[in-house]
């Protein structure tokens, strides 16, 4: 997993309140391998028109956000069904970081655990940032995970909280069974404890 420490990039706005993952990343290609692009299926259903063809006002189709590396979201961002997948299609489609004033959960803890940080902010702070990007679509924002800040495109910056751990994890480019791997010989030794101990 590549690790999260800092970025700064363009940030596509998706405004609408109560995305869901199944607009996210269509139940269809549920089936679909983690080596697959899922970043082609990224919004899918919203992105292109049934023959294919582009909606040319959806945000991913705009010039300027196509290779956007920050998202920002409406409130209850991602909610609905638990589908990793719709984590893996944000970042094989580049995005890096998300910001919105609340995830739906299961979302939040999927992101982490692929390398993606969900960052929650207060609702008129992302409506700010929203309404800068919307105004200058190249205007970029940045996102520093040491220092857990967001800085908009007018300079002004955001504290954001994030759990220990899941930060920890993100700054090393760690999923759970890496973390956990990491301490294999605490683990050796503590079973090799336990097997004396029980003859």
């Amino acid at each position: 997993m590549e690790p999260f420490v800092a970025l700064r990039s363009a940030a596509v706005p998706f405004a609408r309140p109560n995305i869901d993952t199944d607009q996210i990343l269509p139940a269809r290609y549920l089936s679909r391998p983690r080596d697959d692009n899922h970043g082609a299926y990224l919004f899918r259903d919203l992105r292109l028109a049934v023959d294919g063809s582009e909606v040319p006002d959806f945000p991913l189709n705009q010039p300027h956000w196509r290779g956007a590396r920050i998202a920002l979201g409406g409130r209850n961002f991602a909610c609905g069904s638990s589908r990793e997948n719709a984590v893996w299609a944000f970042y094989d489609h580049g995005v890096r970081a998300v910001i919105a004033p609340s995830f739906g959960d299961i979302f939040a803890n999927n992101a982490v655990k692929n390398g993606m940080l969900a960052v929650t902010l207060p609702t008129a702070n992302v409506a700010t940032l929203i309404a800068q990007v919307q105004a200058d679509p190249a205007a970029e924002i940045a996102v520093d995970l040491p220092s857990q800040t967001v800085t908009g495109p007018d300079g002004a910056v955001y504290h954001f909280e994030i759990d220990p751990f899941a930060k920890k994890c993100l700054l090393e480019g760690l999923d759970e069974i890496a973390f956990t791997l990491n301490h294999a010989e605490e683990i050796a030794a503590f079973e090799r404890r336990l097997g004396r101990d029980n003859y």
